[in-house]
Formats: structure tokens, C-alpha cells, sequence
């Protein structure tokens, strides 16, 4: 990690349990994703010092803000931390301007109305200078905490699930421009959401936390597919959750799985042995549907045919559980409405499909409880 990155380590068993450790480098976007009262919002709270952990560090940009052994923890004023919550926390009898000008008593008094309008240009604010809160919209008003936030030059910006009070279409316009802003960034951005699809879209990488424990860290795309283990599987919200034993003698390439009834080939895993238990999960996206009348080359990759046990259409995409033959645990996977239509996809309707051999991902048997 550069030496302007951001390194955090919290520590404490009471009153909220903390076993964090993460990294942000500079212009790297990492989101802290996981359930209700995992912890998310505390480590962000932590880090900006607005909680005080009993153990551990928090660097950034080679100053430290927070080190327990040493008794040193700098005031949030004094950390150069950009921050933008959920709910804007704008001054309502303060301009767009004013509210953004509050964060810069560093610059001389002349200089701060530029400063702040310069901002609210570079959110797309351009002539809503003098509006107060309740005349801008909930994505104006966020628009405004952002520019508040990075006026400060800050060493590092949070962002406290800062699109979860806006409705879907301004959510997505924030998310762009945010994609957008961070390109011209080169500093640290903590993103706490609770959106899977939106820290996958968003980040460089993320953290898993439960129980304020971080329990995975990487790409986006590998704890969304690839966890850990089954536990990380649940919470990531793959259903496709097995197990399973290592067939054969893994040759070249290949590993052998027992599981369902089936004899199923997945790529090459050599952490594993013939005989050992396993877990295993496949995402929705590693699921094939066949179709009827045009026969594939991959249909021949780890077919399975089944009845279909569901099947609800949810607008462009339609939400298909298949019941293998004889397996009792079902398959969930999507596909476009259109092709549901197509091959006369229903309920009570069999079908065949192929599990990707590359994205069945084998993990530790989940030890009994």
C-alpha cells in the first residue's frame, strides 16, 4: 500500500465487538458491506473519530489519527476526513454555498464563496447557489454534502450509505457521478452501503463485516462469488449452497464432485483430496438454461435436468427454481423473460440446464454446530 493510503485496526469486545482490519489506497474505492448491525457504520464512526475504539490504529497519508497504545486520538476536526451521511445533515437556514463554505475556515474569507461554488459546479449545481435545503431535491441536497466533503481537501472521504434516502433513478445518477468524481480523486473512499449490487458496481474491493468482524476482503466479483466459506456464502445471498465429496483423483484441470446425485467436474481445486467434504455454491450466472430447439456445445457441461418448481417473473427477468432429479435441494437462477416465454418456461414444466464448471466453487464442509 502507498504511504498515502488509509490503514485501519480496531479492536474492542465491548460495548460493540470489533475485529477490523482494512487498507485504502489512494483513488481505490472500498466498500464495507454486510447486514443490519454488522458494524459498517462504527468502523466508518471510527475512523472519522466520532468513536473511540479500545484497542487499535488508524493511519492516513502517514499521520496518525488514532493509536491506542500510545493514548493518541486526534479529534474528528483535526482529521482531514471528508464524510457524507445518509441524511445530508445540511444547515436549513444556510444556502447551498454557505453549507459548503462551512468546511472551509481554512481559507480566508474571500476566497471560501468561490471556493464553494466552484464545488457545487463540479456536482452539477451550477445556479443553485443561493437555494436553501427545502428548495433542492433529496439528490441536490446530496449533491451539496458531497461538495461540502471534498472542499475540505480531505486525505480521505466516507460516505455513510449516502444513496439509500433518494429514489431509485436520482440513486443511480449519484452513483454515476460519484463514478465520475472519484476518476479525479487520489485519496482514499470509504463507501458503507448496504446494496450488494451497488458495492459490486462501485468498488475496487470490499470487506465483508458481520458482527463487526471483517471476514473477507477482495474483489468485489470474488467475495460475491468465490467466499470463504459457506457462512460468507449466506450473507453474499447465494442460495446455490451445497455439499458434497472430491470423486476421483483430480487430474489436469478437472476436479471431480460427488453431490446431488451427480457427478458433476469443476475446475481444478487443489486444496482438495479425493474423499474430502466440501462445500460448494455456484452463482445464478454460472447457471445454463438449454434450449429446445438449438442444441449448444455447452449442453454438455455438467447437465441437470429437473422440473421447474417456480417460476416469477420480475419485469425484464424471470426467477426459475429447478427441482433435479432425484436431488431434494432445488437450483434458483434467472433469465430473461423473453426466453422463459420463448421455451415455454412454467411451473411443472421439465428442464435442462448446465452448472459452468469454472463457476462451481468449492469451499471447507461447514463444521457442525
Amino acid at each position: 500500500m502507498s504511504s498515502k493510503s488509509l490503514c485501519v485496526r480496531l479492536r474492542q469486545t465491548r460495548p460493540i465487538p470489533l475485529d477490523c482490519t482494512l487498507e485504502c489506497a489512494p483513488g481505490e474505492l472500498l466498500s464495507l458491506v454486510g447486514p443490519s448491525g454488522s458494524g459498517k457504520s462504527t468502523v466508518l464512526r471510527c475512523i472519522a473519530g466520532l468513536h473511540r475504539p479500545r484497542q487499535g490504529r488508524v493511519e492516513c497519508s502517514g499521520t496518525v489519527w488514532f493509536a491506542a497504545d500510545q493514548g493518541l486520538a486526534l479529534p474528528p476536526q483535526q482529521r482531514r476526513i471528508g464524510m457524507v451521511f445518509q441524511n445530508y445533515s445540511l444547515l436549513p437556514h444556510l444556502s447551498a454555498s454557505d453549507n459548503v463554505a462551512l468546511g472551509l475556515e481554512h481559507l480566508p474569507a474571500a476566497a471560501r464563496t468561490a471556493t464553494a461554488n466552484e464545488w457545487l459546479a463540479r456536482v452539477h449545481l451550477e445556479g443553485l447557489e443561493q437555494r436553501r435545503p427545502n428548495q433542492l431535491s433529496g439528490g441536490q441536497q446530496q449533491r451539496v454534502a458531497l461538495a461540502r466533503a471534498l472542499a475540505r481537501e480531505p486525505q480521505a472521504l466516507l460516505l455513510d450509505e449516502p444513496f439509500s434516502a433518494v429514489d431509485q433513478v436520482t440513486r443511480r445518477k449519484l452513483q454515476q457521478e460519484l463514478a465520475r468524481l472519484r476518476r479525479e480523486l487520489a485519496i482514499p473512499i470509504v463507501l458503507v452501503t448496504h446494496d450488494l449490487d451497488e458495492a459490486r458496481m462501485l468498488s475496487d474491493r470490499m470487506v465483508l463485516l458481520h458482527h463487526g468482524v471483517s471476514l473477507q476482503t477482495g474483489l468485489p466479483e470474488d467475495v460475491m462469488t468465490r467466499p470463504a466459506n459457506a457462512a460468507i456464502a449466506r450473507l453474499v445471498g447465494l442460495s446455490n449452497l451445497f455439499e458434497g465429496r472430491i470423486a476421483a483423483p483430480c487430474a489436469s484441470g478437472i476436479t471431480s464432485l460427488e453431490s446431488l446425485g451427480l457427478h458433476l467436474e469443476v475446475a481444478h481445486n487443489p486444496g482438495f483430496a479425493q474423499g474430502d467434504k466440501v462445500s460448494w455454491v455456484i452463482p445464478p450466472e454460472g447457471i445454463l438454461l438449454h434450449r429446445r430447439d438449438r442444441p449448444a456445445r455447452g449442453d454438455a457441461e455438467n447437465p441437470v435436468t429437473g422440473l421447474v418448481a417456480e417460476c416469477l417473473a420480475f419485469g425484464s427477468y424471470t426467477q426459475i427454481v429447478l427441482l433435479p432429479e432425484g436431488g431434494e435441494l432445488p437450483l434458483s437462477f434467472s433469465i430473461p423473460s423473453h426466453v422463459a416465454q420463448r421455451d415455454g418456461i412454467a411451473a411443472g414444466v421439465a428442464a435442462r440446464v448446465s452448472l459452468l464448471s469454472q463457476a462451481i466453487h468449492l469451499m471447507p464442509p461447514e463444521k457442525p454446530e
